[in-house]
């Protein structure tokens, strides 16, 4: 299979950390090309990292006929933007999670995308790591029995004022940035929630502490969240006859991953070898663009994602009302 050639957005620490190097390591593709709005900074960066070319706009480096897909880990309020202006540039795109700033924008560019006929996926790395595969496996076979709850959390803490997820004009906060797994995560165990509840505590204008609740048709998911947080990860699905328990379902790096699963006064543990869920991501991506298979998670199931951040930020309270999302 011939590699497919990537374009990065941006030198944001996400993909200089973590994207570019799984691109790297991966089977299925190689980095071109870099942009920033600073074009020193997309030289240094495109040294340190032995990529091609760099550019000092993000219009220069979609005009590039070389580059055939794109990776965009702006802030979420520009991801619909430069999303949007790949795909009418003929390139595929991988774009960091959420999709967009609220399911309006994220809609636009299933829409564009689709009329375009690139391929759009939304980075949710950690769905292609074995340990999600085989908690889906479990749950689905009535490992548990009938699954009713879910508990999960992802929290850490922001240590600069000026990080720019505590801006509410680029679509900050927590539940954007790392709730969005915990409300991936349960949809993907039960379905599309019909009703959302939720709680927080607000600084500059986003949340930096947000409680949540999701009702579905089987039973109920209990999420927290927040970047003023000790850093934590967890998920635990409760059914009528045991439980799962993952204890780093989001981020478990590259070592051995474990579920705990319980029944009665059982209790089996599960190792996973390590693996990088990013090269997995990328590798998906490649094969989907290389041989025309369908992606594992199509892009209408991130709208349908951000439709349920919509909800939660809702019924958070007003103070999201100086900040709409999206804006």
């Amino acid at each position: 299979m011939t590699r497919l050639r990537w374009g990065i957005l941006s030198t944001a620490r996400i993909g200089l950390r973590r994207v570019i190097p799984a691109i790297q390591r991966s089977s299925s593709g190689t980095v071109v090309a870099i942009a920033s709005r600073d074009r020193e900074r997309a030289a240094a960066a495109a040294s340190r990292l032995g990529i091609p070319r760099a550019y000092g706009s993000y219009e220069e480096l979609l005009a590039d006929p070389d580059v055939e897909a794109i990776y965009n880990p702006l802030p979420n309020s520009l991801h619909a933007e430069w999303s949007i202006r790949a795909a009418k540039a003929g390139k595929h795109v991988l774009c960091e999670k959420p999709l967009a700033g609220d399911a309006d924008q994220a809609a636009r560019m299933v829409e564009a995308c689709t009329r375009a006929g690139v391929l759009l996926q939304e980075a949710f790395m950690y769905r292609f790591h074995p340990q999600i595969e085989r908690l889906q496996h479990a749950v689905r076979d009535g490992v548990i029995g009938r699954p009713w709850l879910i508990r999960s959390a992802f929290t850490f803490n922001v240590q600069s004022a000026q990080d720019i997820r505590l801006r509410p004009d680029l679509a900050g906060g927590g539940l954007m940035d790392v709730g969005c797994y915990c409300v991936n995560l349960s949809r993907l165990l039960m379905g599309e929630p019909s009703r959302a509840h939720a709680a927080a505590i607000f600084e500059q204008g986003v949340d930096v502490r947000l409680a949540g609740m999701l009702r579905f048709s089987r039973g109920l998911a209990l999420f927290d969240c927040g970047l003023r947080l000790p850093p934590r990860q967890f998920c635990e699905v409760v059914g009528d006859e045991g439980t799962i328990f993952l204890p780093r379902p989001f981020q478990p790096e590259e070592d051995a991953a474990l579920l705990f699963v319980r029944r009665g006064e059982g209790e089996e543990r599960i190792e996973i070898p390590g693996t990088n869920q990013y090269v997995r991501m990328i590798d998906h991506f490649g094969e989907c663009v290389r041989r025309g298979t369908p992606p594992r998670y199509p892009p209408e199931d991130s709208v349908a994602n951000m439709r349920v951040l919509d909800l939660l930020r809702a019924a958070a309270g007003a103070e999201y009302a100086g900040a709409p999302p999206g804006s």
